[in-house]
């Protein structure tokens, strides 16, 4: 009888440790990095060896699984022991309804909902336990081994170290956090501007080629200086033979000493400075970082067979991240208007993804094209003539303003349903396209045609 209590006490003291287990386990997976440094810098008692473990989960997750799931089977064991030396088989099975009971309310609901209503005390308390478990050499070698059964038995590489925080779920926590009033909107735009910008590259940003303000070389200083003090620029490309041969880049600063100088009447490339050069598909994070360290704020756009594709400024970029910089010299033309019958009228150098964003529409993102403009060239296949539109995912492109072999303005009306998405978000390309040539026919019209 002695002995049943002693078994009966020692499967009592697994079920609480498989508790406390339990509830280490809970508050230190819903724990994160960020949140166990917050936690640090906030002066917390114990915080420094929370941040420790989150660096690196996989040192003590698998130890501390193993050593609930022990606690759990030596206690059921016990208990199973007891029943049988004192009641019988009957015994056995009434005393296996009631551990699954007792151990599901005292071992897993009860601590593991504490730990959910209390993540940062548990996860704290929890802390310096799980990390002296850790390091215990008997333990966390008998984890490794049979960690590493399980991966001769099903090959993996088991548990890695993150990221366990997506970029999506850094933006989803910004929109959560303006909807609870932690931070403002203004900081959660700033949020999403900082981790896209790290995707963004240079054909996204670039002032392209037809709306470049370039010079010949042989044009007078004086001729160049009126120029720029008319457009408003400090830095103008200098160019011999045609625009693909851009030969630096001169500074309206330059064109002032020179003229003041008496030289006035001298060709400019006698004040040109060297340009940098950059392909389009360049990161603007990287791009940005060699401007830093360079000191240069303008860069000629390469294209992949070296012709000139425009060129990007250090404002473009700062842009991207702040949102766009007009001053006392630009003209400002917005990128979209609402329209009162609920139509709207965009820009057609307008990025195809940030329409997308502000219409919730679905129109189909490619390699082919970043902007609306480009979206319509590629789906009517010609340069549209005024009032030429075509169907595009329930939505229907107006070309509004057309010079010369260039789409200005175009007009977008909603005519029907979104179309599907694909995995990536945005529509079918492809699908979309393949209708789009069907419906064009042998016209190339799109089924859109010019309003007189």
């Amino acid at each position: 009888m002695t002995r049943d209590i002693v078994l009966g006490l020692a499967a009592l003291v697994l079920v609480a440790a498989s508790g406390g287990l339990a509830l280490a386990e809970t508050a230190l997976t819903r724990m994160n990095l960020v949140r166990a440094l917050t936690l640090q810098e906030q002066g917390r008692r114990g915080s420094a060896q929370l941040a420790r473990l989150m660096e690196r989960p996989e040192r003590w997750l698998n130890p501390l699984l193993l050593l609930t799931l022990a606690c759990q089977l030596v206690a059921a064991t016990l208990v199973g022991y007891v029943a049988d030396d004192v009641f019988g088989p009957w015994g056995v099975a009434a005393a296996t309804a009631f551990e699954v009971v007792f151990i599901f309310v005292v071992a897993e609901a009860v601590p593991k909902t504490w730990a959910i209503q209390h993540g940062d005390r548990a996860a704290i308390w929890s802390a310096p336990p799980v990390d002296a478990l850790a390091r215990f050499p008997p333990l966390r070698l008998l984890a490794r081994g049979l960690i590493g059964i399980a991966n001769v038995l099903t090959p993996g590489r088991g548990l890695t170290r993150g990221p366990f925080v997506s970029e999506q779920e850094l933006l989803t926590m910004a929109d959560v956090a303006v909807a609870e009033e932690v931070i403002e909107g203004g900081e959660r735009a700033l949020i999403h501007s900082i981790i896209e910008f790290g995707d963004t590259v240079v054909r996204e940003v670039r002032v392209p080629r037809p709306d470049m303000v370039a010079v010949e070389a042989d044009r007078t200083i004086s001729q160049v200086l009126e120029l720029a003090i008319a457009e408003g620029y400090s830095r103008i490309p200098v160019f011999d033979d045609g625009i693909d041969d851009i030969i630096g880049i001169v500074f309206t600063k330059d064109l002032i000493r020179t003229a003041r100088g008496g030289d006035a009447d001298a060709p400019v490339r006698t004040a040109v400075r060297p340009a940098h050069f950059v392909p389009e598909t360049k990161r603007v994070s990287e791009l940005m970082r060699e401007m830093q360290g360079e000191k240069f704020h303008m860069a000629i756009v390469v294209d992949e067979y070296g012709g000139t594709a425009g060129l990007v400024t250090l404002e473009d970029l700062i842009e991207e991240l702040v949102g766009e910089i007009v001053d006392e010299y630009d003209v400002e033309e917005p990128l979209i208007e609402w329209l009162p019958n609920g139509d709207s009228r965009v820009n057609a150098r307008m990025p195809v993804d940030e329409l997308n964003d502000l219409l919730h529409a679905h129109l189909p993102e490619s390699d082919d094209w970043d902007s609306v403009g480009g979206l319509l060239l590629n789906v009517l296949g010609h340069v549209p003539a005024t009032g030429e539109f075509a169907d595009v995912a329930g939505w229907r492109l107006t070309a509004e303003r057309v010079q010369g072999r260039r789409i200005g303005r175009v007009r977008l009306t909603r005519v029907g349903e979104e179309e599907p998405v694909d995995e990536d978000g945005g529509a079918g390309v492809e699908e979309t396209l393949r209708r789009l040539a069907a419906a064009r026919g042998g016209d190339g019209t799109a089924d859109g045609r010019p309003h007189r």
